[in-house]
């Protein structure tokens, strides 16, 4: 039996990159997963990468998957992807929050309409995600929630400082704000048997969306990290022990070299 056979598992923003590389990993495991995002086909988005390519490819290789294209922006639509999963594939074992919108503006003009959509699918959207699956978790006795970070979550060094600011913190606050919620629900729902954990990449993964911003430019390639590492590590979190692995704030190859997988073997 496959270490996930008969769990359920959501991942958001699954259409590309980060996202896409979890829900293969899980659904390679055994598990039946909804990816969910808002590009249902290729063309839909100027980047490549699609909920039906994230399908298919799972499907390809013996999983089961199903897209639910939502907003996660909109309330209803976040409903509507918890209930459409629980519908087609049974009660959520594993939520994974990963979808992101970033703007990157200086704070002096940064404009309202982007602070307010950056919160909400990047804080808002995890946080009544994770309202709609606990009940069904805590009646089971088990369950596993993920928030996909990153580290512009740390405080920046200075002064002085470095270089100035890049247009990142509304971002990085973002962040914070999803890690803090983390380890606070961790602590309430410990005793319910239920893992509540965050992971950020240890360096740069160089997703569609990294690339498009830019951010990729004058990283040297030692700073850069496989996506596999993030895929790998995020199997690791929703297939540890809630009573153990829980409340942490981590990155990608510090849990993997943490728990002993050897990372070369993985790409």
């Amino acid at each position: 039996m496959s270490e996930l056979s008969g769990k359920v598992a959501v991942v958001t923003g699954a259409s590309r990159g980060i996202g896409a590389h979890i829900a293969a990993r899980l659904a390679s495991a055994g598990a039946s997963v909804a990816v969910t995002a808002r590009t249902a086909e290729e063309g839909d988005h100027p980047f490549d990468g699609s909920l039906a390519t994230v399908v298919a490819g799972i499907g390809d290789s013996g999983g089961v998957a199903i897209p639910i294209v939502g907003d996660l922006g909109k309330q209803q639509d976040r409903h509507r992807i918890i209930e459409t999963t629980q519908k087609e594939l049974g009660p959520i074992d594993i939520l994974v929050s990963n979808a992101a919108v970033t703007y990157f503006e200086p704070v002096a003009v940064f404009e309202e309409k982007h602070f307010r959509l950056m919160f909400e699918v990047q804080v808002r959207a995890p946080f009544e995600m994770a309202q709609l699956v606990l009940p069904s978790m805590r009646e089971r006795g088990s369950g596993w929630i993920l928030n996909i970070s990153s580290g512009a979550a740390r405080h920046p060094q200075g002064p002085p400082y470095a270089m100035r600011g890049g247009g990142g913190t509304v971002y990085g606050m973002c962040k914070a704000a999803l890690e803090r919620f983390t380890t606070g629900l961790a602590s309430e729902v410990y005793s319910d048997g239920i893992a509540v954990n965050v992971l950020s990449p240890s360096g740069l993964v160089r997703t569609p969306g990294v690339v498009h911003h830019g951010l990729d430019r004058n990283v040297p390639v030692e700073r850069q990290e496989p996506v596999e590492f993030m895929a790998e590590a995020a199997y690791a979190l929703v297939t540890g022990d809630p009573a153990t692995l829980t409340g942490k704030v981590t990155y990608a190859k510090a849990i993997l070299d943490e728990l002993g997988i050897d990372t070369a073997a993985l790409v």
